[in-house]
């Protein structure tokens, strides 16, 4: 079963509802936290405005049916960007035959635009999690470099009037992508600290999507398109290996994890996410070790036998290789800083 709602009637379910509003953190007004409708399933969307033309939206919860949001209001001029950690969902044109999907290990660049009459369909089968930004375009031209604000060219779709039709575009989560997205999820601070912690988290993230945004406009290949159901066994595979960082399968027996035989495995993850499993492994705990030594909270070895780094050497040369420090100049560096 669907449970289809209008847009304008969620929001106001949504966000009119006194009782479903409570500040997140007592010492910051603009960061609010907004419990899901229950007669939609369980769970939060939390809202942070961080500076004039910037914000953030961490949302997580579990529908209980699968739930239809029809849109056809006016849309704005905003730049939105963001990635989808947990779930899937599908967008449909009413009045085109056009269709977009959506989930786990991907992003979206968005341009604003006017909205066309659109369905989004959350699915409800698993929970559903992402960090979400939003930026103005005044705000995105200040980065420009110059004093008109005239961006680069292969860059002039991202901004749109409301009277024109949106730039959407949605691809592989990066594994810095997602590293910054956690951090936005799990952001360790309070109070000011929380609000530039977030604001550099949120320019990092659009940072590393403008940096391929450029690269697919000036004639970078894409991977070509594989089929549905291998592409959801390779960011199965690529899940398993995130989550066994520590004594990750070899690539034969993650292979039969996911139902592909190795080859398949090995060319569709290089399609996919343009590198091998296990360089794409190498280079995620590479930034786990980062993030890890930029707490403080552990020692040099625990972070490295933390990740799979059994050899303290050999993390040593790697970390150094990455970040141009060693993982104890990195983390001297970073506690003086603090």
């Amino acid at each position: 079963m669907t449970i289809n709602i209008s847009r304008h009637n969620l929001f106001d379910i949504f966000f009119e509802v006194e009782q479903t509003k409570q500040g997140y953190d007592p010492a910051d007004e603009f960061d609010i936290l907004w419990q899901y409708p229950s007669q939609f399933g369980e769970g939060y969307c939390r809202t942070i405005e961080l500076q004039q033309g910037l914000g953030l939206l961490i949302a997580q919860h579990q529908l209980h049916e699968d739930l239809a949001i029809k849109a056809s209001e006016r849309g704005d001029d905003y730049l939105f960007y963001g990635c989808c950690l947990s779930g899937s969902y599908e967008g449909r044109d009413v009045h085109s035959s056009s269709n977009s999907a959506g989930g786990a290990g991907q992003y979206i660049l968005s341009s604003g635009g006017a909205l066309s009459s659109e369905i989004m369909v959350t699915s409800a089968r698993q929970p559903f999690a992402i960090v979400d930004a939003w930026m103005s375009p005044e705000r995105f031209c200040s980065f420009a470099g110059n004093a008109s604000g005239e961006i680069p060219p292969e860059l002039e779709h991202l901004l749109r009037q409301s009277t024109q039709q949106p730039h959407t575009r949605y691809e592989t989560t990066s594994p810095a992508m997602l590293l910054v997205a956690q951090q936005i999820l799990h952001c360790p601070y309070w109070g000011m600290t929380k609000r530039i912690y977030l604001e550099s988290k949120a320019l990092e993230l659009l940072a590393l999507m403008i940096a391929e945004e450029r690269e697919a406009q000036q004639g970078k290949q894409l991977p070509s398109k594989l089929k549905l159901q291998h592409v959801d066994c390779i960011h199965h595979a690529r899940n398993i290996l995130l989550g066994n960082l520590d004594n990750p399968p070899s690539l034969m027996e993650l292979a039969r994890k996911v139902g592909l035989n190795e080859r398949s495995l090995r060319q569709g993850f290089r399609r996919v996410f343009g590198t091998t499993a296990f360089a794409y492994l190498h280079d995620y705990r590479l930034e786990k070790a980062r993030q890890l030594l930029s707490s403080g909270e552990m020692k040099v070895i625990e972070v490295a036998y933390s990740i799979g780094f059994v050899n303290r050497s050999y993390f040593a040369a790697a970390f150094k290789k990455k970040f141009g420090l060693s993982p104890k100049e990195y983390q001297m560096q970073q506690k003086k800083s603090g």
